[in-house]
């Protein structure tokens, strides 16, 4: 996924290095900072990594991953393509949305793409990915609930699910020595580490609409619910008040910019108390020098924090339409790697990655960090499949810069975004 979704939203380490696999991967300049040979419209490019093409089929596999989370990718392909007759080409693309919007529609697209769940509706009606449930070989019932629910629109089965995602509290076990019970307990710790002009920070947070959304939407308020009346719920009394709630009480103790990589690199550096972020980041924890726990949101007077929750997935692209050796290849990959319980807790221990086989959701044997994401997921509210929701995520980024960097009220900011956001319906 991304980091355009992680800065409105990215994906969800690093293991041994990775050797050479069979078909090919290229890594693409992305937004995770990844660096490589250039991502052709179809898949291939000059970053090849060895191995010969597989008779069987080669699927071409896109995602968008940090640094430290490509060697644990291309270890799932090489180990798949060594278990089986098929092949896998993976690339790293830099702006998954723009690429596959354009690349798919030319015929130059991939067989298959990771991405959140929450492209499902819209890309559905626009023909970008295909129903395949009359080809799978394993059956939903193998996920949680949320995550088969998460593949699906309009009956058909447009991919299968992987982990799940949210973000959450983090701190620096350096500086604070307990998880705050309440919002006040947090409030405090930053404020005794706080000092900017020493480079210290209370909290490190990307403000955009996904690291936010658990605070606006904390006391009744919400984006966007086709099911409410109505059903964009932005500029909503409950839904200022988050905003302002935040704006209130973490602004003041955050770095001056909003975005992902300077917010992601104050904690990694040592530098923050607190951080909010996914279980992607744990790779780069993992790699630094910085000591950290994971907690869940501390209680807040009269609401409860509510993040969004994804469920991280391979989209069966529209190349797959016609079916073939390449198809065959890419919907064997998405069965293996949906439902390998191994690489799944690999997964788990390395990068915090949060299963969603049923066979593994719960387990006694996953990583604390992960148990504690697990229950913050149970908190949050999955992201809409509506396709209407992707007019909401523009807008609503930049009402959260304007107000962020106070060049604009929270009810005037969130107003201002229903607005565009109505008149994009339209």
């Amino acid at each position: 996924m991304t980091m355009e979704r992680r800065t409105v939203l990215k994906r969800i380490g690093g293991v041994g290095a990775a050797t050479a696999l069979a078909g090919c991967s290229v890594q693409e300049q992305g937004s995770g900072g990844s660096e490589g040979g250039t991502a052709s419209g179809d898949g291939s490019g000059d970053g090849a990594s060895g191995g010969s093409q597989q008779s069987s089929g080669t699927a071409t596999a896109w995602y968008q991953l940090q640094d430290s989370e490509i060697p644990a990718r291309e270890d799932a392909m090489e180990t798949f393509a060594s278990e089986t007759e098929f092949g896998v080409e993976g690339s790293d693309i830099s702006n998954m949305e723009k690429k596959t919007t354009s690349a798919i529609p030319a015929g130059q697209g991939p067989e298959v793409f990771e991405w959140a769940h929450d492209w499902v509706g819209d890309y559905y009606q626009r023909e970008f990915v295909v129903d395949q449930s009359d080809e799978l070989s394993v059956s939903l019932d193998q996920f949680t609930d949320a995550a088969a629910s998460a593949v699906q629109f309009d009956d058909a089965v447009v991919g299968l699910p992987h982990s799940a995602e949210t973000v959450t509290l983090i701190y620096n076990t350096d500086i604070v020595d307990e998880a705050p019970e309440t919002i006040d307990d947090m409030v405090s710790a930053m404020e005794s580490y706080h000092d900017p002009s020493s480079s210290q920070y209370g909290l490190a947070a990307p403000f955009d609409p996904y690291f936010t959304s658990g605070w606006i939407q904390a006391f009744g308020g919400y984006y966007f619910d086709p099911a409410q009346d109505p059903a964009l719920g932005l500029d909503a009394d409950e839904a200022i008040e988050g905003l302002q709630f935040a704006l209130d009480t973490l602004r003041p103790y955050m770095p001056d910019d909003p975005n992902y990589e300077p917010q992601a690199a104050t904690f990694s550096e040592g530098n923050a108390a607190f951080a909010v972020n996914g279980p992607w980041y744990l790779a780069t924890l993992n790699q630094s020098d910085v000591n950290y726990e994971v907690a869940t949101f501390p209680a807040i007077d009269g609401g409860e924090v509510t993040p969004y929750t994804g469920i991280s997935m391979w989209y069966f692209a529209d190349g797959m339409s016609e079916g073939g050796a390449d198809a065959t290849a890419a919907r064997n990959f998405v069965e293996w790697f949906a439902t390998n319980e191994d690489h799944a807790t690999r997964l788990a221990e390395e990068q915090g990655s949060i299963p969603v086989l049923d066979s593994l959701v719960g387990s006694d044997e996953l990583p604390d960090h992960v148990q504690t994401y697990s229950q913050t997921v149970s908190q949050g509210v999955p992201m809409p499949t509506d396709p209407r929701m992707n007019k909401v995520w523009s807008p609503l980024e930049n009402a959260l810069i304007e107000a962020f960097n106070g060049d604009s009220s929270a009810e005037d900011a969130l107003t201002t975004a229903a607005e565009e956001i109505r008149s994009n319906w339209e």
